[in-house]
């Protein structure tokens, strides 16, 4: 593996690619390398995340808004602030409460969430 540089990894925010995937939900990649992805998301006050899985580990951190999330099965409600880690291969999912800001952190990098065209 190539020793990556500072420059390769640093990502501005005026500067991320900015997608959606869904209405409700904006996604914006921000820095990443292959076995590390970080994603900022906005959702929509109502937004319903479909029930999902991923073999990635994912960390999340609510920046703002309230959520409720489901985590195979339990649910919690989580707010400014609020962390929490969902393991590969865990079934969840999310909605906002109200408008809502979240990091998630995503191991190895979710390749699915680049589009195509992207090398």
């Amino acid at each position: 593996m190539q020793p990556q540089t500072l420059a390769a990894n640093f990502m501005r925010s005026e500067d991320a690619l900015s997608l959606q995937p869904e209405p409700g939900l904006q996604r914006e990649i921000l820095a990443s390398l292959p076995n590390l992805m970080v994603v900022r998301h906005h959702m929509r006050s109502g937004y319903v995340g479909a029930v999902h899985a991923h073999p990635q580990a994912q960390a999340v951190y609510v920046v703002s808004g309230r959520l409720r999330v489901t985590i195979a099965e339990q649910q919690i409600e989580a707010g400014p602030g609020d962390s929490f880690v969902v393991a590969g291969g865990v079934s969840h999912a999310a909605t906002a409460l109200t408008d809502a800001v979240l990091i998630d952190v995503f191991t190895p990098e979710r390749q699915d969430y680049r589009p195509r065209n992207e090398p």
